[in-house]
Formats: C-alpha cells, sequence, structure tokens
C-alpha cells in the first residue's frame, strides 16, 4: 500500500487489515461488520478471528487482548493473509501483542486513550512507544478516540461506560471511509440487532457516522484506497462463518436423508455456536438438546438416531474423549451418528481458542476393540456446509457413526459462500435389504454391506439392540468365536467398501514434479496459495489436499507411488504422516507445528524451497 500517493482514491488488487484491542472493546463484532460490508461489496475474503479463552479477560493486558485479522481482494484468496497492512489498536497491550505484523510502512491508527501511563506499564512496556521513535518504520494516526466517541454522543443521554463501548463503531466507520465502503451494512445489523433498544441504536449508528465524517473531513485522511470487486460466480452469497455453514449443511442433510435433525451437545469452545445456530432452526424440524455432560449428549444423539432421527453430536477435542463409549456403542449396533470434532489446541483443556490438527489419530482409534468408521475432514468454511451433508450421507447410506473433523480457524473464520438452489440439495435411500415375509436385523445390503435403518415398533422388524456382540444375520446375542470374527471382518468390509463410493483423490501439478505436498483440513488455504506461487515461480512441486482420511479414497496409494518425494503439512507433530506411512510403505516427510495459529504463506515457501534444496543436493531432511 502507497500511503504517499498523491490521489484523493487508490485502487488495490488486495489488502489486509486487523482490529485489535481488549476483549471487552468489540474487536470481533467490528471485524465482522467491516468483513460483511466489503463482502457485499463483491470483493474476495478470508477471516481469522483471535480471542482468549477467558469469558473476560484481564483488561489492559496482552494476555487479554482480543483481535480479528481479514483479506479481502479482486481476486480469489485462501488466507487471511501473512502480515497486514493496516493495523487499528485500541490501547498499548493491543499494539504490543500485534505490532510484529504489520509491514514496514502499513498504517497504525491508536487511540490515545489506550495509552496512558498505566497501561503502558500494564502492557509491557518501558516507555511509550508512541513517543519513544519505536514505531518510526509506520505512518502512525494516533488521537483520542475514545473522547471523539464521547463527543459524538453528547445528548444522545448515555452513562459514559456505556458510551464508551461505542468507540468500536466509531473506529469500524473510519475503517469504512478509508476503504472507500458505504455504512449501509453496518447500520442495517445495528438497527436490527438492537431493535428493541431505540436509544442503542442511535448511540451506535451516531458514533458509526462520526467516525466515518471524521475521517471524510481531516487532513490526516489524505487518501482513501478501494479494493475492486472480485470475479465471482454469478448467483446468490452471503458470508458464513465454517460453524454457520456447518448447522446449514446439517439442516439440508435432514431434509435429503427425509429425517429429522437431532442435535444433542454440551457447550465446549470452539464448537457451541453449532448448538447456537441450530437452536433458531426449529422451524424446520430441527431439536436440540442441550446436555448435562459430553456423554449424555452423545448418548440421547445415537438414541435419536435409533429413533429413526438423524442424530448429531458437536465437541471438541475434550469432548470426544468422553464421547468414545457412545461412539464405540453406534459402531456395534450399526446405527448412524454424525459426530462434530472441532478441534483446538490439547491436550487436555489445552487452547480452547487456537486452532490445531491434533485429534486426527484419536478420531481414527480412539475406541476400545477393532472399532472403523469413516473420519472426513473440512477445508474451509464454506467447505463446511458441503461435508456436513456428505457425513451424513456417510452414515445413513452406511449405518456408521461417522466423525467430521473441522478446527477453529475453519469454525470461526468467515468467507463468502454461494448459497445453494432448490435442485443442488442432494438426495439419497436408505438401506432396505429386507425380503418380503422376513427381517433379519443383520442382513446386509449387497452393494453398501450396510444393514436396515428399522424404527422400534416397526411391525414384524423386532430385534435386539446393544453393545454385546450379534450372531450374523439372525441378530441375537452370540459369544461365538468364529461369529465375532465373521462380524469384525464384516463391520471392518464395511467401511473400506466406502472408498467405492467417495471422489477419487485430485491432484494439482503433475506426478513429473519432483514434490508432492499433502495438505488435510484447514490448512488447505495457507498450502494451496503457497504452491501456487512456487509453481508460478518454476517450483517442481505438486498439491494434494486430503479430505476423506478413511478411508482413503480408491486411487491415493497409485497417486502417491508416483512421487518419489513426499512432505505432509500439518498443525500436529505429524499424525496425518504417522497414518499415512501406515497405509502408504513409501519414504514420507513432514513439516508441522503445534502453536495455535495457522501456517502463514512464507514459512510453508520456505519449507518446501528448503525441501527442494535438500532434494537437490541430496543432504538427509532433518525432522521439522
Amino acid at each position: 500500500m502507497n500511503f504517499n500517493s498523491p490521489s484523493s482514491k487508490q485502487s488495490l488488487d488486495s489488502e489486509v487489515i486487523r482490529f485489535a484491542g481488549d476483549s471487552g472493546d468489540g474487536i470481533q463484532f467490528t471485524g465482522n461488520r467491516f468483513s460483511s460490508s466489503v463482502s457485499l461489496f463483491g470483493n474476495s475474503l478470508v477471516t481469522l478471528p483471535d480471542y482468549p479463552a477467558e469469558i473476560r479477560a484481564p483488561a489492559g493486558t496482552v494476555s487479554g487482548v482480543s483481535s480479528f485479522q481479514l483479506q479481502f481482494a479482486d481476486h480469489d484468496v485462501y488466507t487471511p493473509g501473512d502480515q497486514c497492512g493496516v493495523l487499528i489498536a485500541m490501547n498499548a497491550a493491543a499494539l504490543k501483542k500485534n505490532i510484529a505484523d504489520l509491514k514496514v510502512g502499513g498504517l497504525l491508527i491508536v487511540d490515545k486513550a489506550g495509552f496512558r501511563d498505566s497501561l503502558i506499564k500494564l502492557a509491557g512496556y518501558d516507555s511509550n512507544p508512541l513517543t519513544d521513535g519505536s514505531l518510526k518504520a509506520y505512518r502512525i494516526i494516533a488521537e483520542d478516540f475514545t473522547q471523539l466517541t464521547l463527543h459524538s454522543l453528547e445528548g444522545v443521554g448515555l452513562p459514559g461506560k456505556v458510551a464508551r463501548r461505542c468507540k468500536n463503531c466509531f473506529m469500524l466507520g473510519i475503517a469504512l471511509w478509508i476503504f472507500s465502503q458505504t455504512l449501509e451494512e453496518a447500520e442495517n445489523w445495528i438497527k436490527d440487532q438492537f431493535s428493541e433498544q431505540p436509544q442503542i441504536i442511535n448511540a451506535n449508528i451516531s458514533a458509526l457516522r462520526s467516525g466515518y465524517n471524521y475521517a471524510d473531513t481531516t487532513e490526516i485522511f489524505g487518501e482513501s484506497w478501494q479494493v475492486g470487486k472480485a470475479n465471482i460466480e454469478p448467483g446468490r452469497y452471503r458470508s458464513v462463518s465454517g460453524n454457520e455453514a456447518l448447522s446449514l449443511g446439517l439442516i439440508t442433510a435432514s431434509f435429503a436423508a427425509d429425517k429429522p435433525l437431532f442435535l444433542g451437545s454440551y457447550p465446549i469452545t470452539p464448537a457451541s455456536d453449532i448448538l447456537h445456530q441450530l437452536a433458531k432452526y426449529q422451524q424446520f424440524g430441527v431439536t436440540t438438546f442441550q446436555a448435562e455432560d459430553e456423554i449424555a449428549a452423545a448418548g440421547a444423539a445415537l438414541g435419536a438416531s435409533y429413533t429413526g432421527a438423524l442424530g448429531v453430536t458437536t465437541t471438541s477435542g475434550p469432548g470426544l474423549c468422553l464421547k468414545s463409549e457412545m461412539i464405540n456403542l453406534a459402531v456395534m449396533t450399526e446405527l448412524p451418528l454424525v459426530v462434530v470434532d472441532v478441534q483446538r489446541g490439547g491436550p487436555s483443556t489445552g487452547l480452547p481458542t487456537k486452532t490445531e490438527q491434533s485429534d486426527l489419530l484419536f478420531a481414527l482409534y480412539g475406541r476400545n476393540g477393532d472399532s472403523p468408521l469413516p473420519v472426513i475432514a473440512a477445508s474451509s468454511p464454506g467447505d463446511c456446509y458441503a461435508m456436513a451433508i456428505e457425513v451424513c450421507r456417510l452414515a445413513t447410506t452406511f449405518m456408521t457413526p461417522v466423525v467430521l473433523l473441522t478446527d477453529g480457524y475453519i469454525a470461526n473464520g468467515t468467507e463468502p459462500w454461494k448459497v445453494p438452489s432448490e435442485e443442488e440439495i442432494p438426495c439419497w435411500d436408505k438401506p432396505e435389504v429386507s425380503v418380503a415375509g422376513s427381517y433379519y436385523p443383520y442382513l446386509r445390503d449387497h452393494d453398501t454391506l450396510a444393514r436396515e435403518w428399522v424404527v422400534p415398533g416397526t411391525e414384524g422388524k423386532q430385534h435386539r439392540i446393544g453393545g454385546l456382540e450379534k450372531k450374523s444375520i439372525t441378530g441375537e446375542v452370540c459369544y461365538e468365536p468364529n461369529n465375532h470374527q465373521k462380524m469384525s471382518d464384516e463391520r471392518a468390509l464395511k467401511i473400506s467398501n466406502i472408498s467405492r463410493f467417495i471422489p477419487n483423490q485430485p491432484l494439482l501439478g503433475s506426478e513429473l514434479d519432483e514434490l508432492l505436498v499433502i495438505s488435510w483440513g484447514g490448512t488447505l488455504g495457507s498450502v494451496k496459495t503457497a504452491v501456487n506461487e512456487l509453481r508460478e515461480h518454476g517450483y517442481s512441486v505438486a498439491h494434494t489436499h486430503l479430505q476423506y482420511i478413511n478411508p482413503l479414497p480408491s486411487n491415493f496409494s497409485e497417486l502417491l507411488n508416483n512421487f518419489k518425494h513426499i512432505l505432509v503439512v500439518e498443525l500436529n507433530n505429524g499424525q496425518l504422516k504417522q497414518y499415512v506411512q501406515s497405509q502408504v510403505p513409501i519414504p514420507i516427510e513432514g513439516f508441522a507445528k503445534t502453536d495455535g495459529t495457522p501456517f502463514k504463506v512464507e514459512e510453508l515457501t520456505t519449507a518446501i524451497k528448503k525441501t527442494l534444496k535438500e532434494i537437490e543436493t541430496g543432504v538427509e531432511r532433518v525432522e521439522s
């Protein structure tokens, strides 16, 4: 970004902006409203919300800082950006935590009210960074925006403490002016959100307009910028987070399967929003149940599946551990159950608001006995819609529990999503394998190997259910060794057989490329961007993104066998690498981290270049 341009408005192909402040400063609101505005304008965008795990983190401290970053562009973007060109910091702590990610020459907007001596000291500064020369690499606009907000609200009649909370709307108005956006989306949202509080509506809209007018009339903002509209496929779009898209996908799947949707859940970050979202859709036959614990939530969902509903349970890593017994019961009873795991930093309580991909091996193997089940991973906020439908299809078609893995980055991040038409909603048939005049509960469909889904009370189809082993076909409790072997083999074959009913593994690049990079889940955007950049500069690197993890696509082994060098990129300590290595006995390297943040494109391009250099020179690789 060129901040010294003589023109009043400059065109940009992309920009990255970050809002930062105390967790009580309304940072997520500000970021979301700015995102919605540029999305409605027609930009492509990806967002990265970041906030403390505490409900009310210590004000003025670095640990209490909340931030919201987004990249918006006139072309497709897949990441929220590595560094920002604009940083809006509400206080000293927000500056301290985020300044390292502001580009040299970037625009820094700070509220002087957040730089009192006590707040400077609390943030860990020895001197005031606004006056000690440490920020000379940036263009700084520092004003007492809190006081300006209060001035703008004189006569509204709000107490000072409440009026100060409108500061985020004042700053939002400034940001919207800087990037040539209108106030329409933000004003409409405020009116809708506070429809029963006219005084709050007036205050927030007044602050919003005041910030916009301030930026428009003061000489310190001598220019504004505009990111052009992206060439987006025509259609109806809305901005969705991963949790929102997943909720909509589950509702769509219930219509596709012609089954009422039942969600049994226990609140846990970052999955709780799925419960909140689905609770709004009772008019579509959705039942939501907030259980007393994770085990009860999974048990209720499995019970709902037994009675003929589409049973879903949502959680994060700690809850997945607790749900394992009920998931195993679903394996044994061969009932459909959708388990959504929105991964976060672990182990144990770990990092509740940070992202990670460390539940993979637990999803694959975290049950007693031989209990295989499908494991699928969503790759972006919008993709959560499609994958929610897909896991419901697999669960009901193959009569099995299915684990859908997302993560905190996907769940909280947003992107424009094309709303599908009614004609695009899929449908599928439930397994019905009974022969007329007879019923055998474990008689299997010839193609899917699934048993029939029978609602209790169906005349002529009474059968036993439970965790004890059943006799093949007839379903009586049976402890015979040969029968247990047969049933174990049939359950395993049913899952491996799913590879015939899922897409082949795609490849970006050529099998003649020197290196194949494998990604999965929420790493897609950064890996795709890094590989595309490297290929444009002539590097011999291909890319494949894995979504169907168990079973693997039928062409997966053949695809990997065409490459001599493979690098698996993931946000854990090498779990997918370990799993793929066990399935495809060829040498595989890994690049991984567990710091709670998504991969930056720069660190991936560096790692891939290093790997290619080691291949070229024949240097033995040391694990990252």
